[in-house]
């Protein structure tokens, strides 16, 4: 993690008449897992100082200038929560958006000078989890962003990890546990028991499997989701098939 001062003197954004200095070459964060954030804004001071902060707390920011952009990093990237301008060229934020929401439940906050009350709505419609007018806090939307990565994730507390019953994921190191017992996992097997945990009780079809584990681009066969089921199978994970849908991961039922 780099140390950095970033001298800037955006009005709009944090609602100050001067300029001021942010230094977040001393701020820790306890998170202990970097998440990918994919930050969209067509102003590239701003887009810049939200990277840094971002990454100044440990997370993993992908930085795209407008719409279209934000679409390819989409087919490139499997990511853990979206922030969202809405007035851009090549494509505006409530179409990216409807464009995640077609496959992905992932977060998205709209960031945004717009306060009508009809935009708000229409952002939550097209399924949106959280607005933030101009001007706003750093802290506050980090802290926003947080909350809803680790809802989506399912984190209990701040540990980093997931649980289903006997089943706990280990999201820093990348193994589980079943029963108590350690076992190690190849990396898509640890991307698709994630996206089953993150997903649990839902009914996931292999083209949705394949977007979020493989990515948009894969232009493999799709058989191969049902070859790493099986390997996530016989190290205990109970998956069910669901004929003609595809699969789903049960939480069991509270006796």
């Amino acid at each position: 993690m780099r140390n950095f001062a970033t001298k800037i003197s955006l009005n709009f954004l944090f609602g100050h008449r001067e300029d001021t200095w942010y230094d977040y070459s001393g701020e820790k964060e306890a998170m202990q897992v970097e998440n990918k954030i994919l930050i969209v804004e067509d102003e590239p001071l701003l887009l810049d100082i939200l990277c840094d902060y971002f990454r100044s707390k440990g997370q993993l920011p992908i930085p795209a200038k407008n719409g279209a952009e934000a679409l390819s990093c989409l087919e490139q990237h499997t990511v853990d929560a979206v922030l969202l301008d809405i007035l851009m060229p090549e494509a505006d934020g409530f179409t990216v958006c409807r464009a995640v929401r077609k496959h992905s439940a992932v977060p998205i906050i709209f960031l945004t000078a717009l306060s009508d009350e009809e935009d708000k709505l229409r952002g939550y419609e097209l399924g949106a989890d959280d607005y933030v007018t101009k001007p706003y806090s750093m802290a506050v939307l980090y802290a926003k962003t947080m909350a809803l990565i680790s809802r989506y994730h399912g984190f209990v507390g701040s540990k980093g990890y997931l649980s289903i019953g006997d089943i706990t994921l280990d999201l820093k190191d990348r193994y589980m546990t079943v029963k108590g017992e350690k076992i190690a996992l190849a990396n898509r097997e640890y991307l698709l028991l994630r996206c089953f945990m993150t997903h649990k009780n839902q009914i996931l079809s292999r083209e949705q499997l394949l977007r979020m584990v493989w990515g948009y681009d894969y232009d493999g066969d799709e058989r191969t989701v049902d070859t790493h089921v099986k390997k996530l199978r016989a190290k205990g994970i109970p998956i069910d098939t669901v004929i003609r849908a595809g699969y789903r991961l049960k939480e069991a039922e509270k006796p």
